[in-house]
């Protein structure tokens, strides 16, 4: 066996193999980082340049707009015949206040008379003829001046400012450092550069341009790039450098002491199920005394959670018999109320008390049906079945009718799978044994639909329809609504919080109901 392979087959080359494969990633995502972050950097250069370029623009838009309105005030003023021997001066002193040599302005009527200007020579590229006609705002085509036309208002008499290239630069000037930055003018096919930087822009560049007023008129501004240097690639490259260098302590050290003693303790916890007493640590020798201690914590918490699991089990147990029980004997007394009642009734001669006794004996039942069939449910804690209610409560009140309604029939249509809580439960029953009880009064003979379906664009409402030809829109209908059955209707529908709407013509009353989901 050759040196070279006794020298790979240790571990010191194993391990430091292993740790720079196993590193590799976490260097690149170092890599991929310190790319993003010059990319930030470039973006933050970008929105730097276009802050710059926004603010000359506005610079530059202002500056000519109010040489527009002193120029526009003079001509108007010479115009109308209205100019003192001063206006000239002040207008030159106004145009020249913070640069002397940079703007020249000229004016002439149609005549072609200068009236007022600059005592330089007019620059060439604008004949007599284009005096008063053209652009307001335009680049000469020799590319040195920039020229600003303002017209009286009545057209007789034109003001001609040239803006030179130095004027130009000072004015769009940005606040922001900018360094290698060129600014240029564009209309058309025209161009005009107004600032260059100390060397050539050459290789990769940026620009940005914003539009002046008038719109025609671009301001570039462009930026060169920096020139990729060993420097800049060295710091690219640095983190994945340092990831390799640390790769054999660091990953042993985190990788015995902390990685895989939390990996099983994650496990440990996440296969958890109450009632158990966690042991996450018990196959490891030489976890971290930090994570040892969190494993403790945690068999601990175990240990109290399986004892309060224990504790809540047997008290919901101990609360569910009580309940039970509490809404049998609620049941009970309802029935023993309700035997009272009945014998009561018999015992009464006037046909107006036994009715009342009856009116009384109906609504009992009703409140007794509800604690019944909410007992029945508890166990499965779904709340009151909407169809057993009504079907029980239909056959409480054909039992109770007064001898002249004892036919009286009543037919149910509702969804199978329907539940209300016992809140809503009671002023349904209610409702149901005061719109019955006032059908069967106002027509005895007659027959009612009772129909309840879930909504159709909701599962958590439901639509109550009762509808009997008795419920008809009759003077004995009104009179009974009037004296006693309209007003508990009312409270009944406010305690569902939803209205009843009455069909007079058709019989029917229809309310919404909340229904658990």
């Amino acid at each position: 066996m050759t040196m070279f392979g006794v020298y790979l087959r240790s571990t010191g080359v194993k391990m430091f193999l292993i740790l720079t494969l196993a590193l590799l990633p976490l260097g690149l995502i170092a890599l991929v980082a310190s790319l993003q972050a010059i990319r930030t950097a470039d973006l933050e250069k970008e929105a730097l340049l276009r802050v710059a370029v926004t603010q000359s623009a506005r610079k530059l838009t202002a500056d000519l707009n109010a040489d527009r309105t002193a120029l526009g005030l003079t001509v108007n003023a010479l115009a109308d015949g209205k100019a003192d021997g001063e206006i000239c001066n002040r207008l030159s002193f106004f145009l020249t206040a913070q640069d002397r040599s940079g703007i020249r302005f000229y004016i002439y009527d149609r005549s072609g008379k200068k009236l007022c200007g600059s005592t330089t020579p007019e620059p060439a590229g604008i004949p007599p003829t284009r005096r008063f006609i053209g652009p307001r705002v335009e680049l000469l085509s020799s590319g040195d001046f920039l020229l600003s036309r303002t017209h009286s208002h009545d057209n007789r008499v034109a003001a001609l400012a040239y803006y030179s290239r130095p004027h130009l630069e000072s004015v769009a000037d940005p606040a922001t450092a900018l360094q290698n930055r060129q600014l240029s003018l564009r209309q058309g096919e025209r161009q005009m550069i107004v600032s260059r930087p100390g060397s050539r822009i050459d290789g990769h560049s940026s620009s940005l341009s914003a539009r002046l007023d008038p719109p025609d008129i671009l301001l570039t501004m462009t930026v060169r790039e920096p020139p990729a240097t060993i420097a800049r690639l060295l710091s690219l490259f640095l983190p994945l450098v340092m990831w390799f260098a640390a790769a054999a302590i660091g990953w042993f050290v985190v990788n015995r002491l902390l990685i895989r003693p939390l990996v099983l303790l994650r496990r440990q916890v996440a296969a958890y199920q109450p009632g158990e007493v966690l042991e996450p640590l018990r196959r490891i020798r030489t976890p971290a005394h930090e994570i040892s201690d969190l494993g403790d914590t945690f068999r601990e918490i175990s240990e109290d959670v399986a004892t309060h699991e224990a504790e809540m089990a047997a008290a919901l147990d101990t609360q569910r018999k009580l309940t039970r029980e509490v809404h049998h004997r609620v049941k009970n007394n309802l029935q023993i109320i309700a035997s009272l009642i009945s014998l009561h009734a018999r015992s009464a001669h006037e046909p107006e008390a036994v009715s009342a006794y009856g009116s009384i004996q109906r609504r009992v039942d009703a409140l007794s049906v509800v604690h019944r069939n909410h007992f029945a449910e508890l166990e499965e804690n779904r709340g009151v079945g909407v169809r057993p209610l009504i079907s029980e409560l239909s056959a409480s009140l054909r039992g109770t009718a007064p001898h002249e309604a004892r036919r009286f029939g009543i037919q149910i249509d509702s969804d199978d799978d329907l539940h209300i809580s016992q809140d809503v439960a009671v002023p349904v029953a209610f409702l149901v044994t005061e719109l019955v009880e006032l059908a069967m009064l106002s027509d005895p003979r007659a027959t009612m639909r009772i129909s309840v379906h879930l909504e159709a664009d909701r599962n958590d409402r439901a639509l109550l329809q009762m509808a009997s030809p008795a419920l008809c829109a009759g003077p004995e209908m009104t009179l009974l609504l009037n004296e006693r059955y309209g007003r508990v209707l009312t409270g009944l529908s406010r305690q569902l919080r939803s209205p009843l709407d009455h069909d007079a013509d058709a019989g029917r009353y229809s309310i919404a109901i909340s229904v658990i989901p």
